[in-house]
């Protein structure tokens, strides 16, 4: 990264993920040129330091991108629809963390440790995957590798974060009120968080599946590229600040074994092994916040499928369910040279 200089914009700059996406653009010393932040009109002119710098807010509009290499979107998928067209029309990269673009054929969904190739092949726009389906594949890619994934079934354990800012806050209030004895108030869900979870993430479909398990079927099909794979989740809130864990039971085509998916698992830069139950080792969201492997652990021959695992996995939504694959995708594009357009060769 050291000879090149990149002008990067962050759309969605005053959210969870946008925040994040400041602090590890500079804590990873990516190679900015320029960096600016865009949110909606209401934000324009708010100040936001980090790293000793003072950016000023600007409105996410058409015409904005004109002197951006890349743009990382993290603003919803209504913003990415007004928007991520033109700025590609301008000759800016974007990086969307949205679903919108996720499923289309044309535009890769990227697991840089899975599928970098789709950054090589790509229209202008490159789709970040759902939180739960990267944190999810950091364990079912290596073991896949080694044994041939079939098929996988998985409860999630999905963190108020995943929601937004609003959401930490109603838990953070209904734990208070609780403590307090005063009176409960629920907003952002449909029932209490505090001290309970709701098995509904996203809305439900005719099938009785909501949009969050299918879309972890559909995305975990794209980027295996395995378009028979078979999935079935179960998506779950629970009252946890950050960082979401998954319970998965996956068969393989061939005979599998714990010591060489503990191997497996040890050997993927994606993932940390943290599986020593005799000693109470496994991973947990607290543990896996703010790191840039998830964990996994609790693996076991699975009793109830043929050629079967059953683990645990935790790993942090803002960060490898958001932000940072993002910039890790950004980051192995200016390794291979892919920023060809205003990039300058001078470091900063």
């Amino acid at each position: 990264m050291k000879n090149a200089s990149i002008n990067v914009g962050i759309v969605g700059a005053t959210g969870a993920v946008g925040q994040e996406l400041l602090r590890l653009l500079h804590d990873r010393k990516f190679p900015l040129a320029s960096l600016r932040l865009f949110a909606s009109a209401r934000s324009v002119g708010k100040v936001i330091s980090y790293g000793g710098k003072a950016y000023t807010v600007e409105e996410a509009k058409l015409g904005a991108f004109a002197d951006v290499d890349v743009a990382f979107f993290a603003a919803g998928g209504s913003v990415t629809r007004a928007l991520a067209p033109d700025a590609v029309k301008s000759g800016c990269l974007v990086i969307d963390k949205s679903s919108h673009y996720r499923m289309d054929p044309d535009v890769p969904l990227v697991i840089p440790e899975i599928n970098p190739e789709g950054l090589r092949n790509h229209k202008g726009i490159i789709a970040n995957p759902n939180c739960s389906t990267a944190v999810t594949l950091m364990a079912l890619w290596p073991l896949h590798k080694a044994f041939g994934l079939k098929r996988y079934f998985c409860a999630t354990y999905q963190s108020v974060s995943g929601t937004g800012a609003e959401a930490v806050r109603e838990l953070d209030d209904q734990v208070h009120a609780y403590a307090k004895g005063a009176p409960i108030t629920k907003k952002v869900y449909p029932y209490q968080i505090a001290f309970n979870v709701i098995p509904q993430v996203d809305s439900f479909g005719p099938n009785g599946y909501t949009g969050e398990e299918t879309k972890m079927m559909l995305e975990s099909r794209k980027i295996m590229g395995l378009p028979n794979l078979k999935v079935s989740a179960t998506t779950v809130r629970v009252p946890v600040v950050r960082a979401h864990s998954v319970a998965v039971n996956a068969e393989f085509e061939r005979p599998v074994s714990v010591e060489a998916a503990r191997a497996a698992i040890a050997a993927f830069e994606g993932a940390e092994l943290v599986d020593d139950p005799a000693n109470k080792l496994y991973p947990t969201p607290l543990d896996f916040s703010q790191k840039v492997k998830c964990g996994v652990g609790r693996i076991r021959i699975d009793t109830a499928l043929d050629n079967g695992l059953a683990l645990w996995v935790s790993g942090d939504n803002l960060w490898k369910g958001a932000a940072l694959n993002a910039i890790q995708n950004a980051e192995l594009m200016v390794r291979e040279g892919l920023f060809r357009r205003r990039a300058a060769v001078a470091a900063v």
